[in-house]
């Protein structure tokens, strides 16, 4: 798949637009957001797509899968400017997440039924869960 087909592209747009609010011109609202501020737009535009979703409104859908990748993508750069960790930390964490937790797609083995994969899923996430305590 190309970077065009991933959203690569409109990924880098959409970030640079976010620095730029955010910036030393940029807009005041944006810049007086912090992560606690923004947490009430981001349980809106969930559940704005999620009605959405429910819907089977194609243009509902993709605005609303909009609205929320700006919420997301404001809080990955409120936290990198926060020195907590980077877009780059975030994408790669989830990425090594879905592998460590699809085995039967990247490691080669058998997939089961959906209660087994579910069973596979939940014990890989306890694993996880008890090695970080």
């Amino acid at each position: 798949m190309s970077s065009e087909q991933t959203g690569d592209k409109g990924f880098s747009r959409l970030y640079d637009i976010i620095l730029r609010l955010r910036g030393e011109d940029g807009c005041p609202w944006d810049i007086r957001q912090s992560p606690e501020s923004i947490r009430r737009y981001l349980l809106e535009e969930t559940a704005e797509l999620a009605e959405a979703i429910d819907s089977r409104n194609q243009d509902d859908i993709r605005e609303e899968i909009g609205d929320l990748m700006y919420i997301l993508t404001m809080l990955i750069r409120m936290h990198e400017e926060r020195g907590m960790f980077t877009c780059e930390d975030v994408l790669a964490a989830i990425a090594e997440k879905m592998i460590r937790r699809h085995p039967h797609v990247f490691s080669g083995l058998k997939a089961g039924s959906d209660s087994e994969m579910r069973r596979q899923w939940q014990f890989i996430k306890d694993q996880e869960k008890n090695s970080r305590t």
